[in-house]
């Protein structure tokens, strides 16, 4: 850790801190994360394993880079290069920039670009949210961030019993809203779009406060699946649940708390 001259706090998470740093031989700026759930008894969170594993074997100019990895006693640190912000933030503090039609297309064009290099790899990223698409303004790069939750995509496909727990609630697509344990790639387009609706109207697309609240929301706006529309939507348990609900949907809270 003594090569880095720690500069600033850029972030905040459940596992640590994100510090914008000097690596004081070579004057590269970069960013820290450090992770400081390291326990003595359950050792490195499965999470970072993987984050560390998936960024370790990606090349692609629209992924963050991981330099290096540092481990310091109960402190784990990913050396990732440095990017000026998120995306969200670029939103609100380039307000004027982020909605013009070229610069939407342009940071659409990367954020699929390296979706489809993730998906060629045979990897889901499985929560895709504008906090973590990262953009470097000087040059209008968009780059993909925070692999914590990606999976290897199996095939066949796999049961994934911690579906109901990845992606962010306002991008989480409706197999997921649902209980669904077997999915693939369509959860991740599922999350671009919402981020690309979220560059046009400068808001969040569906902004449920709970999972049962969003799927009500996605159906007043895409209409109830059927066998039809989705094959075997009515084994999902969930969507029993919902049904149970026709008719009293008008009684509900769609609103954020």
């Amino acid at each position: 850790m003594e090569k880095y001259e720690i500069l600033e706090t850029i972030g905040h998470g459940s596992f640590g801190c994100v510090y914008k740093a000097h690596k004081r031989d070579t004057n590269e700026i970069v960013a820290l994360k450090m992770i400081y759930s390291i326990d003595g008894d359950e050792g490195v969170p499965s999470s970072v394993i993987r984050e560390v594993s998936y960024l370790k074997e990606m090349d692609h100019s629209n992924i963050v880079r991981l330099l290096d990895v540092l481990d310091d006693e109960k402190i784990l640190c990913l050396v990732l290069e440095y990017m000026d912000l998120d995306l969200k933030k670029f939103m609100t503090t380039s307000a004027d920039i982020a909605k013009k039609n070229q610069v939407i297309k342009s940071l659409m064009h990367q954020l699929l670009d390296g979706l489809a290099y993730c998906h060629s790899e045979k990897l889901l990223h499985r929560d895709l949210k504008p906090q973590n698409l990262l953009i470097d303004c000087s040059k209008h790069i968009l780059k993909l961030a925070d692999f914590g939750s990606a999976r290897e995509i199996g095939v066949p496909l796999q049961t994934y019993t911690e579906g109901e727990k990845v992606a962010s609630l306002w991008y989480k697509a409706p197999e997921l809203l649902l209980g669904g344990q077997k999915y693939s790639t369509p959860v991740d387009i599922w999350s671009a779009g919402c981020v690309f609706a979220e560059l046009v109207i400068q808001q969040p697309l569906f902004d449920g406060a709970t999972d049962f609240v969003q799927v009500i929301k996605l159906f007043s706006v895409m209409g109830k699946p059927n066998e039809e529309t989705w094959p075997g939507v009515t084994s999902i348990i969930f969507f029993l649940i919902i049904k149970s609900w026709e008719g009293r949907e008008e009684n509900l809270n769609l609103q954020k708390n």
